[in-house]
């Protein structure tokens, strides 16, 4: 799959987005080792602590599934600045993998691309 293929597939998800207090709809699309894509967008509550970002509802799709070997994922925002991944979402990735490519857009279609450990050089782990 293509770089740009994946990150469709984000900004597809983005349309699924439940935004009503931001406005600002994010979607991933998440790749494994084998292959196997999940996407996810961000899903908004009133509390909003309660709020879930595309990036880690992609991740749980994917471990809920039995995948846990991320490859890459795209992540897709309409905005003037790339669509970076927030410091919670990065560590829960890291999680599973410390060097999955990350590939952030901004309005236009235009991406950038980093390691996960270039956004989080200093993650938390046991």
């Amino acid at each position: 799959m293509t770089d740009r293929e994946l990150m469709d597939m984000a900004a597809e998800a983005a349309k699924r987005a439940y935004v009503p207090y931001s406005r600002f709809p994010v979607g991933a699309a998440l790749e494994c080792s084998d292959g196997t894509v999940f996407t996810g967008c961000n899903v908004e509550n009133a509390a909003l602590g309660s709020t879930i970002c595309a990036e880690r509802t992609a991740a749980c799709k994917a471990v809920s599934e039995g995948h846990m070997d991320f490859a890459r994922i795209a992540i897709w925002g309409e905005s003037k600045d790339y669509c970076m991944p927030c410091g919670a979402c990065r560590q829960f990735l890291s999680e599973f993998s410390r060097d999955m490519e990350v590939l952030c857009a901004k309005a236009g279609g235009r991406y950038v691309s980093y390691k996960l450990s270039e956004l989080m050089p200093h993650m938390f782990n046991y």
